[in-house]
């Protein structure tokens, strides 16, 4: 089959296109998967890089990676084993089924789960394209419960946009008990994201405020829902002190300091990402004298995927498309990705 295999930690000559990759088999529990569209994310930069690994302090588009002898650069902190297919997102039908799974799946129209969660063969979480083979190839085996099967008029093209970015913004706005009425602040908001976070939160019938670089303010359609503030300017006069009863955070470094700021007391954090450093200053007086709580993002659970699938097939959630690469594009499709100029998500067409 073809495929883009990651060949090990660095810079773009570490992802190579081939048409030779085995076509993979189910296992007694797994289903085949031939992808239509998959989609972009920080992760695979991430991955690429090395980025996950506590050697590395700079933003995501300031390093070079890990060094060489680092063992932690795994998604979840161990090591990585390489060639790696990376993608977490993926929408296809299902081809194939091991010994254990109702033959009557094949042709079923499935979204993937990308949370491959502990069984009694594999007792560990993984991450689907991180931990295993994923997405960025014309076949993907996964548990039979990661592929789900989906009712929609939406296009491959859009449904790819979902699993990986709405399924973190998700997992964000309810950790962070997102109420109507409310002030929220978005930050990376027209990222893939950030926009569905956006999206999200309005739904939940929040006030939302999208924080955005000012090259894209004039980009972005109208929208009497949203409040759209500038991150070149500081949130401490855009948003104010003590206004926002959350804030959910993708981008870290410098915006976390002033995102506390900004929170009311009793306010929360919620954090799934740090491409603008994952290491801040944090001065604890802040964080107890105004009763913060502070949330880390990262597995969602159980179940959430399931609500995500009926927002979906209710027609309640439209994600934005930015472009659309074909597989052997992904060195082009990533260097895309990496100038932070498009809104919404960078779709790959298997």
């Amino acid at each position: 089959m073809s495929g883009v295999q990651l060949t090990g930690h660095g810079g773009f000559e570490k992802l190579s296109y081939r048409s030779d990759i085995a076509t993979p088999k189910a296992a007694a529990h797994e289903v085949i998967v031939r992808i239509s569209c998959a989609s972009i994310n920080n992760t695979d930069v991430n991955m690429r890089l090395g980025w996950y690994s506590k050697s590395v302090d700079g933003a995501t588009d300031t390093t070079s990676g890990a060094n060489g002898h680092a063992t932690d650069t795994g998604w979840g902190g161990g090591e990585m084993t390489f060639p790696r297919i990376q993608g977490a997102d993926g929408v296809g039908h299902i081809v194939a089924v091991g010994a254990n799974v109702d033959a009557a799946r094949i042709g079923e129209r499935v979204l993937l789960d990308p949370i491959l969660r502990p069984t009694d063969t594999v007792p560990a979480m993984r991450y689907l394209g991180s931990d295993c083979d994923g997405t960025f190839a014309e076949y993907v085996t996964v548990p039979s419960q990661n592929a789900v099967a989906i009712q929609s008029d939406l296009a491959d093209e859009s449904l790819a946009a979902f699993p990986c970015a709405y399924l973190a913004a998700l997992n964000l706005v309810e950790r962070a008990g997102i109420r109507r009425g409310e002030t929220v602040v978005v930050t990376g908001a027209s990222g893939g994201v950030g926009s569905a976070a956006m999206e999200l939160a309005h739904l939940y019938g929040a006030h939302v405020v999208g924080v955005v670089h000012p090259s894209k303010l004039n980009k972005l359609a109208p929208d009497t829902r949203i409040q759209w503030v500038s991150r070149l300017e500081p949130l401490t006069t855009s948003v104010g002190q003590n206004t926002a009863a959350a804030i959910i955070d993708v981008v870290g470094g410098s915006i976390f300091t002033e995102a506390l700021q900004c929170l009311q007391p009793h306010g929360r954090y919620a954090v799934a990402g740090a491409i603008g450093g994952p290491l801040v200053p944090l001065d604890l007086r802040t964080l107890y004298l105004k009763d913060l709580s502070l949330y880390g993002c990262t597995i969602p659970p159980e179940g959430l995927f399931q609500k995500l699938i009926q927002l979906i097939e209710r027609g309640e959630l439209k994600p934005q498309i930015s472009a659309t690469f074909r597989l052997s594009e992904m060195v082009t499709a990533q260097e895309q990705f990496l100038v932070r100029a498009h809104l919404g998500k960078i779709i790959i067409k298997v």
